[in-house]
């Protein structure tokens, strides 16, 4: 029973590594979703350019862009450093835009005197703003 087991752990061990390799050896070509083969593959520092000025937002209630680097930043179940300029409490001595409202109402809709929890990670709708070339090509245009 115990060679059975052994023998059977070690047939395991080798399909997992027998596919690594084979998934590492097709990891040398990228295809699009649409399965097209993509030649280039654009680096983050070659495209990613941080612009200063506010981009206007496309659909109303669209979550505004941040116009700030943030890679530094720790948000996390412990910290939120977003909330040191723009807390209510804090965005009028730091000249930063206050959280709207909907921020401090919790999931019944009661009024808090604290960022909501639902709302504690901003990077879910809030992302930082870059003049960047599209991913693909649409043809969305901003509502009026």
């Amino acid at each position: 029973m115990r060679k059975y087991s052994f023998v059977s752990a070690l047939a395991a061990v080798a399909v997992v590594v027998g596919s690594g390799f084979a998934i590492a050896d097709q990891a040398g070509t990228v295809k699009s979703l649409r399965n097209d083969q993509i030649d280039h593959i654009n680096r983050i520092d070659e495209v990613l350019h941080q612009e200063s000025r506010r981009f206007v937002r496309n659909y109303r209630q669209q979550p505004p862009l941040i116009p700030h680097s943030i890679d530094q930043y720790q948000i996390d179940l412990s910290a939120n450093q977003c909330l040191a300029c723009h807390d209510w409490s804090n965005a009028g001595d730091r000249g930063a835009p206050t959280l709207s409202m909907t921020h401090y109402l919790g999931r019944e809709g009661e009024q808090l005197d604290q960022v909501a929890g639902t709302r504690w990670f901003c990077n879910q709708c809030h992302v930082p703003q870059a003049n960047t070339p599209p991913l693909v090509e649409s043809t969305f245009t901003p509502s009026q």
